[in-house]
């Protein structure tokens, strides 16, 4: 089992002591939040609050992720960063690859590439990307992606993108993984099909257990049940020994865990001492044990 730290919306000079800190308590890896830009009005529904509202998000400091995760990996050896997830379709491909080829070889291939779709409309009309087809588009995207990423020269003709054959330099000496987000049946098939893994956005244990068991008939159906699969889960059962190895027995790979809940109006208040002292106590009595 391996373990993920969360922590977004906090004062940004944080994220590099706290990578630091997750390092040495025994994490693998550090979630990244990605916004673009906080609309003035919006009708748009956040799928992850109960209520679906998003002020919370108005004026909370995100830093780009692939300069931050940069900025981390110059302060750490081993830990890998996550973006949980990238706004993937609204973001020109070819320009993703390079900055997460760039990442990717500046940290020792410690690049994980969570990617999503936006839920904000206003994600794609202020990137001037249309909003329809967009599972389609992020499709090409992923596809892109890795083949640029590879090595050598790749091109691509599809609906949305035509790429003549071109190469980059330099590219990772590992492949970056690509990890699908989202809830949607067509989500979890994206995971399967195109991805190497699937990141779980929260909610209730049973609905959880819902997502294994279509994620598990998926890779079936698709005759990739024995492939290298992670499945990346945020769960309470992530805070125990017990609940550890219960999520394990479920083919959970990672679980990602923070010790604050960030969907709060206002600034974030506790001190960075406070962060830090809670990833030590987590990384004695749950990491250390898990993986003794």
């Amino acid at each position: 089992m391996r373990f993920t730290f969360a922590e977004a919306m906090t004062d940004y000079t944080y994220y590099a002591p706290l990578a630091k800190a997750a390092e040495d308590a025994g994490f693998a890896g550090f979630t990244i939040a990605d916004s673009l830009a906080y609309p003035e009005t919006s009708d748009s529904v956040y799928p992850y609050t109960p209520d679906g509202r998003r002020e919370f998000l108005e004026d909370k400091d995100f830093i780009e992720p692939f300069i931050q995760a940069t900025a981390m990996g110059a302060a750490t050896s081993t830990i890998r960063f996550l973006p949980f997830v990238l706004k993937l379709p609204v973001r020109p491909p070819v320009l993703v690859a390079k900055q997460a080829a760039s990442v990717a070889c500046l940290t020792g291939n410690r690049l994980s590439l969570g990617v999503g779709t936006s839920p904000w409309r206003e994600d794609y009309e202020v990137m001037g990307v249309d909003y329809a087809r967009r599972g389609k588009r992020m499709d090409e995207c992923m596809d892109i992606i890795r083949g640029l990423t590879a090595g050598g020269y790749f091109e691509f003709h599809g609906e949305f993108y035509d790429i003549p054959k071109v190469k980059m330099s330099p590219v990772p000496s590992e492949p970056i993984p690509l990890l699908v987000g989202g809830h949607a049946d067509i989500a979890l098939k994206r995971a399967v099909r195109r991805g190497d893994g699937w990141m779980h956005g929260g909610g209730p244990g049973e609905e959880l257990d819902a997502l294994l068991d279509k994620l598990t008939a998926i890779r079936k159906a698709e005759g990739k049940e024995n492939d290298p699969f992670e499945i990346h889960v945020i769960s309470l059962d992530a805070y125990t020994v017990d609940g550890c190895k219960r999520l394990e027995d479920k083919g959970v790979t990672d679980v990602i865990v923070g010790f604050r809940l960030p969907y709060i109006l206002g600034t974030d208040t506790e001190p960075l001492e406070t962060k830090i002292a809670n990833i030590n106590r987590f990384g004695e009595s749950v990491i250390a044990k898990v993986n003794r």
